[in-house]
């Protein structure tokens, strides 16, 4: 039996919504700022305990319930799984990133110094606990976070200022509280569209936002046995 504390992370409707549908769990639970429910992951080695937590979506929402799971259930170790929207010709649809650093760019500081504030917010998050090789492929990259979906117009400067291949919501708040706390992060996120200069292709096309997440999702939860044995 591993007596390890794992958290799940789960933060967009729409993925816990599939997160649901996929695991099937026979009991949830309510809590002010989320749903939750308990499942073992079996794998050849050992069965895990792993409590699965609606974090919301935003950086309001993903900040409060990281700070509240880890309050709360005192992990070990805290997982996010979840959807990003990609930029068109920097990586493709499918892709799961393997998130390295975030970066929240949607704060305008017009009183002192733009980048300190950048920076105050910026994570690097340590990876040097996974196993070499990975155990399946991924693209490692930084997602750039903020509270809205990505204007077509932001991207070149997103590339050439940060290097950007994709962004989200909530990645940014997640990782940076959970580094504050001296918690272990690991944040994997698959992406379900692209945006490029004519737009994005799940923009008013909801449903295929939808669509894209259960499989994304999906993959994500099956793989995810195999990044927790080490």
């Amino acid at each position: 039996m591993d007596d390890r504390r794992i958290i799940v992370l789960i933060s967009a409707n729409s993925e816990w919504r599939a997160v649901k549908e996929i695991l099937a769990p026979p009991q949830v639970e309510s809590a002010p700022l989320g749903e939750s429910f308990a499942v073992r992951s079996f794998d050849i080695l050992r069965t895990t305990p792993l409590t699965y937590f609606h974090g919301g979506w935003g950086k309001i929402s993903a900040a409060a319930t990281t700070q509240y799971v880890i309050d709360r259930f005192r992990p070990d170790l805290l997982v996010n799984l979840g959807t990003c929207g990609g930029f068109e010709g920097r990586i493709a649809r499918g892709m799961v990133i393997l998130v390295t650093n975030t970066i929240v760019y949607d704060i305008i500081e017009q009183m002192s110094d733009p980048e300190d504030a950048i920076a105050h917010y910026s994570t690097e998050i340590d990876l040097s606990w996974l196993p070499d090789p990975l155990p399946h492929p991924v693209q490692r990259g930084l997602l750039v976070s903020a509270d809205r979906d990505i204007l077509a117009a932001d991207i070149p400067e997103l590339v050439e200022k940060y290097g950007a291949i994709a962004a989200d919501w909530e990645s940014g708040a997640i990782a940076w509280v959970a580094k504050r706390n001296g918690v272990r992060c690991l944040i994997l996120r698959g992406v379900t569209d692209l945006v490029s200069a004519d737009g994005g292709e799940a923009y008013g096309n909801i449903e295929l936002f939808h669509e894209n997440t259960k499989m994304v999702m999906k993959r994500l939860i099956e793989h995810l046995p195999d990044w927790l044995k080490e």
